[in-house]
């Protein structure tokens, strides 16, 4: 998740963010009109906090719910956004309570490994 009290992030940490190498981000900046990070003189991408929440999304249509580049980007459409961006908060929020619960099994499993459920 991207520290909010830093305004731009450079290419190579959104990489990381999202999980994809840098071309792929460059590629889908041209995919889809909405995702465009700002640029120094030098052409350098400055990503904020808003182009990685669509990265995210992208991300997520692409790769976890195996839309194609046209499907994703007809997704993202404003009639449709609302009901993607929900599912994608949802599914975030599911996986944040399944590393919890996990963390908390594993602390359990501390104080008595005789008990271990998995």
């Amino acid at each position: 998740m991207p520290d909010n009290l830093k305004l731009y992030y450079s290419i190579k940490e959104v990489s990381e963010i999202i999980g994809v190498n840098e071309s792929t981000l460059r590629f889908w900046e041209k995919e889809f009109p909405r995702l465009k990070p700002r640029k120094g003189s030098r052409g350098i991408r400055k990503y904020q906090a808003e182009d990685i929440e669509l990265l995210k999304q992208i991300h997520f249509l692409v790769k976890e719910q195996g839309l194609t580049l046209p499907g994703a980007r007809e997704r993202l459409k404003e009639e449709k956004r609302e009901r993607t961006e929900k599912n994608f908060y949802l599914i975030e929020r599911l996986k944040a309570v399944r590393e919890k619960l996990a963390d908390m099994r594993d602390a359990l499993d501390k104080i008595d490994p005789s008990t271990s459920v998995h």
